[in-house]
């Protein structure tokens, strides 16, 4: 009998035979929505890593009604060819489907040390897992983070990868102070049990950002950061994705996000509210020479409009703004 969450949230869709979950060290999570061929790729690169080390993945299917990816996905678990399980997260969202395949990692594989995710329109390397676990050792990290190199639909778009919507936030191996994103991402088992479940935020279901915050709450624990240049995914970038408009919205949103992280972080200390505004409106008066500074160096308008747009988005935050992209993901 496999545990699940007791609240009906989660279900099971398919399972690879004679698994034996207590010598599992390593466990691989990758939510899907409505990308059948894409995290059946994804998958592809999961079977070629290359490791000694006895890993799992779980595929948390966040379309509860047409479930094409675990249609997908399923034969590969149930011939053996993966190990793992395929679950269903009956909740839409991209928190709700990051808690369902973490919960189940915890309650079902009871030795396991690594936590990894990767996303469904993500490849990894032949040795991003290998390297991941071993940074953690290596660097004595609780949670690394890793590139997520972009892979641009149209090669003319290329000249868009040091912008920093896609830019990574880090360049070199080591201890580092902060990560934001779960794209590529190593967490120990030892952190998902003292931050206790549901590990990211509800409230950032549909914008993004439960991540970050997740990042920021264990940061603060105390909990070791760090980062991992040579542990890379390729993420793919679909035209849509350098449309001024998405890449305004998405700066925006980075500002919104921001705002409310920092908020809960200094969240029962004096005067939180006002000073989280108090920088919001700092950054916004000090964007047009970020920005100019960008502009001069880079020569890309769209760069130089980054520090802008984060900071409104912070301001805007303050004020109900919440720009929810995952709400349409076909625009996303």
């Amino acid at each position: 009998m496999i545990p699940l969450p007791s609240d009906g949230s989660v279900s099971i869709a398919g399972r690879s035979p004679g698994l034996a979950a207590e010598t599992i060290e390593a466990v691989v999570t990758l939510p899907t929505f409505k990308r059948p061929e894409q995290v059946l790729a994804t998958l592809a690169s999961l079977k070629a890593q290359r490791t000694a080390r006895r890993f799992a993945v779980i595929v948390m299917e966040n379309e509860a009604e047409a479930r094409d990816g675990a249609k997908a996905v399923i034969p590969s678990f149930e011939r053996g060819e993966m190990s793992g399980l395929v679950i269903v997260a009956h909740e839409r969202g991209n928190c709700s489907a990051y808690n369902a395949g973490w919960q189940t990692a915890i309650l079902h594989f009871p030795n396991f040390r690594h936590l990894l995710v990767i996303d469904d329109d993500e490849i990894a390397d032949p040795d991003w897992l290998e390297r991941m676990c071993r940074a953690a050792e290596t660097l004595g990290a609780d949670i690394v983070g890793g590139p997520q190199v972009p892979v641009f639909a149209e090669p003319a778009h290329a000249r868009w990868a040091e912008h920093p919507v896609f830019a990574p936030p880090h360049r070199e191996t080591g201890r580092v102070a902060a990560l934001y994103s779960s794209g590529n991402l190593l967490v120990g088992r030892h952190v998902l049990t003292a931050m206790g479940p549901p590990f990211l935020d509800l409230r950032f279901n549909f914008m993004g950002g439960g991540d970050s915050d997740f990042l920021s709450r264990a940061a603060a624990k105390g909990f070791v950061l760090g980062w991992c240049a040579e542990a890379k995914v390729h993420e793919t970038v679909p035209a849509r994705r350098v449309e001024a408009d998405w890449i305004r919205a998405r700066s925006l949103r980075n500002g919104v996000i921001s705002t409310l992280v920092e908020k809960k972080k200094r969240a029962g200390t004096p005067l939180a509210g006002a000073k989280v505004f108090a920088k919001s409106l700092a950054l916004l008066a000090a964007s047009p020479l970020r920005g100019a500074v960008r502009l001069a160096r880079t020569g890309s308008l769209a760069t130089a409009l980054y520090p802008v747009h984060v900071a409104l988005g912070r301001v805007m935050a303050e004020f109900g703004y919440a720009n929810e992209q995952y709400r349409q993901p076909e625009k996303n």
